[in-house]
């Protein structure tokens, strides 16, 4: 069975990003339905999002509160920051496969990846 999992990397420091709050949300012709919320632990990791049965083929995002981690951190930002939310819209088309979908931020950019 797959699963579904995400970390967060910090690159103006080059560390796992700490204490970041994710949301997960399903997204279909009803609109966006949140299924979980979580914070980043101190790898920048959290516990599979999705896992098992969970794991339905579909669309979904994940929405990370990168601004007010940067705050929380006392990085200097403009107000209102370049980077807050962020939001990654992504679909799983096999639910038996494993999707690791990392955040790579900083305060005025991201990327992301499909990871193992």
């Amino acid at each position: 069975m797959g699963k579904l999992s995400t970390h967060v990397l910090d690159i103006t420091i080059g560390k796992p990003g700490v204490g970041v709050s994710v949301a997960l949300f399903s997204v279909g012709a009803e609109g966006k339905v949140l299924l979980k919320t979580d914070v980043t632990n101190a790898d920048g990791r959290c516990p599979p999002l999705l896992e098992g049965a969970d794991v339905k083929v579909g669309k979904y995002e994940l929405v990370f509160n990168a601004g007010d981690y940067f705050a929380a951190q006392g990085t200097e930002l403009p107000s209102p920051p370049f980077i807050d939310q962020v939001t990654l819209a992504f679909g799983i088309y096999d639910a038996t496969q494993n999707y690791h979908v990392p955040l790579v931020v900083s305060p005025w950019s991201y990327s992301t990846y499909r990871g193992s």
